[in-house]
């Protein structure tokens, strides 16, 4: 009896360390390799990213909104089913947009948000995250998958209880903005330090 409770005991053990490195070992490896920090830098647009996106867009004539939906829910969300994102978008300024990204996807503040056509929605998210990340929780929150984002894919975004759906019609990588015709750009790191950004680019569908 009692080499079957030291047998079982063990297995529990095994079992129980398995499950912690599958949901914190990505987080602990990331960290290590990055040598214990996670940069935010990357995040803030440039000077002239941010003059083109001032510049560059004209805003449509007439505005187009979904119908209200009283079950949709309050808060706004993000939904991208083919990378499995499915969480609230972070609202937050340049003062504290680093909370933000602690929390998940940040929607760049001062510039556009699903109501307004004037200015594309940009929606900013770590990869690798943060070491009190579970290997659920990053790939839920974050743009860990967001590389696997193909053109034709779609991306919901629920504002004030009404749902947007975009499709990603381009995508590249650089250290900046490179189409600012989009109404919605989604963005990451593409390593854990470098300046190298992923971008994704999406139109509005009037459905």
């Amino acid at each position: 009896m009692q080499d079957l409770l030291l047998r079982l005991s063990k297995i529990f053990a095994v079992v129980g360390i398995a499950l912690v490195l599958y949901s914190f070992g990505p987080s602990a490896f990331f960290w290590v390799k990055s040598g214990l920090r996670t940069s935010t830098a990357i995040f803030r647009l440039t000077g002239s990213e941010i003059e083109s996106l001032a510049t560059n867009r004209q805003p449509l004539v007439t505005e187009y909104n979904p119908r209200f939906d009283p079950a949709l829910p309050k808060e706004a969300r993000l939904k991208i089913t083919s990378i499995g994102v499915d969480t609230a978008l972070q609202e937050a300024t340049y003062d504290n947009y680093e909370e933000a990204l602690k929390n998940g996807v940040w929607r760049v503040s001062d510039f556009g948000a699903p109501s307004n056509d004037g200015k594309p929605t940009i929606l900013a998210a770590h990869r690798f995250g943060y070491l009190a990340w579970s290997n659920v929780f990053r790939r839920k929150n974050s743009f860990f998958n967001l590389p696997k984002l193909k053109v034709g894919d779609t991306v919901e975004i629920v504002w004030r209880q009404r749902k947007y759906v975009y499709e990603i019609y381009a995508e590249g990588k650089g250290e900046e903005i490179s189409d600012y015709t989009a109404d919605l750009i989604l963005y990451t790191c593409e390593t854990l330090t470098g300046p190298e950004r992923i971008f994704k680019y999406a139109r509005l569908l009037k459905v």
